[in-house]
């Protein structure tokens, strides 16, 4: 009896080896055999198909038109390129592993983060491990303090265990191609693997991220929702017709530089755009003008899509009709978000204002997996939001970790709204200050007592150091925010220059009027 078509298909495709066309692959010293077909070779079927059954108006269907692409992107590209960190460590490095390493580390971190962020970060990183080797070999517990405040954190931790792979399993050789990376590494997906192989290793791949989205949906007047099987399907399959077989990891590279310079997602700069003259959107607008000005003679003729039977599957839906004054941003068309579910919790921060060494506060740490795996934070509890028990059951909580505690100090100072990217977490704020009593000095296995210096530079998130502030802010002679206990007399502070008061201005944190409230989105 014959095998059904699908499955031997799908068994295949599990298959699939390491490496595409007559690349090859090193993993731990030895080659791998290249079998057909590849994964790579098979996604760039699926994509020539795809396009097959599509309105060429959406597509590339001109060689002219790559052609003319890659040339204006690459030279626009040679001559606006931001300077940063990323760009210039594998700019100057020979050895293949610690260019894939360097991209890698810049590709993680800036998943769901700004460039302006992640610089500072990037740089301590690759200072503290700049190799492999150095990353397999740090603590969970050093990755997390370094990554305190990046948002994400499950990030950190997934780059760490794959170093470690690398290094344990791999030979120390990073996997070569975009399909091993993917299929070897833990947390690497199709793009983070794309942009690797890419920029490390030349391999060309294309690659779709926010910004490359947006660009593709505006350049082909993509109007169907992004989020979708076909149109995900079909971004991928034109970023591998368009990526540069000389310089790939570049002309990925201009793609999304593109996309976060100038083709942004409210305020485009279509003048200074480089692709303009193929870009659909562009043309859509031009096209509204003319209509608008009731298309005088002469005036060009822009072309439309005519998909060859039935209602094109790639425009934007009949319910949602172009708007003439969003311009290009009728592109992409926006998906809708599920509201993120709403979570309360209790938590207080302890402290031994007369403990030996200056005044401590309790931290516990939090289990190996789930939302902040790893990272520490005051006692909490899980609580309603206006949950009769609450306090009860907080108090219960704190005295598991440091014993018979009284009752009565345990103050609620007011909370925190803080929003993970599926989780909208209102922390209600307590503070207990143990005045007057013997200090705790043993505590159980995952609690710490830290100074307030040693808590600023823990392995804390970006939630825990606002519930802190809340609590400072209810404290006698303590400025919001600060990060030193003594309080110092006027006559002992030394007045700061003017120069140095408007770099304090320009630096120091927004804390709002009302420290009983503070309400972020994690980044």
């Amino acid at each position: 009896m014959k095998k059904p078509r699908t499955a031997m298909k799908r068994r295949q495709r599990e298959r699939a080896p390491c490496q595409e066309g007559r690349e090859k692959c090193v993993l731990s010293g030895r080659q791998v055999k290249p079998s057909t077909p590849t994964a790579g070779l098979a996604r760039r079927q699926e994509g020539v198909l795809l396009q097959a059954s599509l309105s060429p108006y959406h597509l590339f269907r001109d060689t002219a038109d790559v052609r003319v692409f890659r040339e204006n992107l690459l030279s626009w590209y040679d001559r606006e390129k931001r300077d940063l960190p990323w760009r210039r460590r594998v700019e100057g490095e020979v050895d293949l592993d610690r260019r894939a390493y360097a991209v890698w580390v810049s590709e993680v971190m800036l998943q769901q983060t700004q460039v302006a962020t992640v610089i500072n970060y990037y740089t301590r990183w690759m200072q503290k491990w700049p190799t492999l080797q150095d990353l397999a070999s740090a603590s969970l517990e050093e990755v997390n303090q370094l990554w305190a405040g990046l948002g994400y954190y499950s990030r950190g931790r997934r780059l760490q265990e794959g170093a470690r792979k690398v290094v344990e399993e791999l030979g120390g050789h990073m996997p070569r191609t975009a399909e091993t990376l993917q299929q070897l590494l833990p947390g690497v997906g199709r793009y983070t693997a794309g942009a690797i192989a890419s920029i490390a290793f030349g391999q060309a791949t294309g690659v779709v991220d926010g910004n490359v989205m947006r660009v593709l949906c505006r350049i082909r007047a993509i109007g169907a929702d992004p989020s979708s099987t076909l149109i995900s399907q079909l971004l991928w399959s034109l970023a591998q017709q368009l990526v540069d077989p000389v310089r790939p990891g570049d002309l990925n590279q201009a793609a999304m530089e593109l996309g976060a310079t100038v083709c942004t997602p409210q305020h485009p700069r279509c003048s200074q755009c480089p692709v303009q003259s193929l870009c659909r959107a562009h043309q859509r607008v031009e096209r509204e003008r003319l209509l608008g000005s009731r298309s005088p003679p002469g005036s060009p003729d822009v072309e439309e899509c005519a998909p060859r039977a039935g209602p094109c599957q790639l425009c934007a839906p009949p319910m949602e009709p172009w708007d003439p004054t969003r311009g290009v941003t009728n592109f992409p068309r926006k998906a809708g978000r599920r509201p993120p579910r709403e979570e309360c919790s209790a938590i207080c921060v302890l402290e031994q204002p007369g403990a030996l060494g200056g005044p401590r506060i309790l931290l516990v740490q939090r289990p190996s997996s789930g939302l902040l795996a790893g990272l520490w934070q005051f006692p909490a509890v899980t609580a309603e939001p206006s949950g009769p028990q609450q306090r009860e059951a907080l108090l219960r909580e704190l005295q598991s970790w440091a014993g018979p505690l009284p009752a009565p100090r345990l103050r609620h100072l007011g909370q925190v709204v803080h929003t993970f990217s599926h989780i909208k977490l209102t922390y209600q704020v307590y503070g207990l200050a143990l005045e007057g009593q013997t200090p705790v000095t043993v505590v159980p296995p995952g609690a710490r007592w830290l100074t307030r210096e040693e808590f600023h530079t823990a392995a804390v998130s970006t939630a825990m150091k606002k519930v802190f502030r809340v609590y400072e802010g209810q404290q006698p002679g303590i400025r919001k925010g600060s990060k030193r206990c003594p309080v110092s007399t006027p006559s002992s502070r030394k007045k700061p220059s003017p120069g140095q008061q408007l770099l304090d201005s320009f630096f120091r944190p927004h804390i709002p009027t009302d420290a009983s409230s503070l309400n972020s989105t994690a980044q």
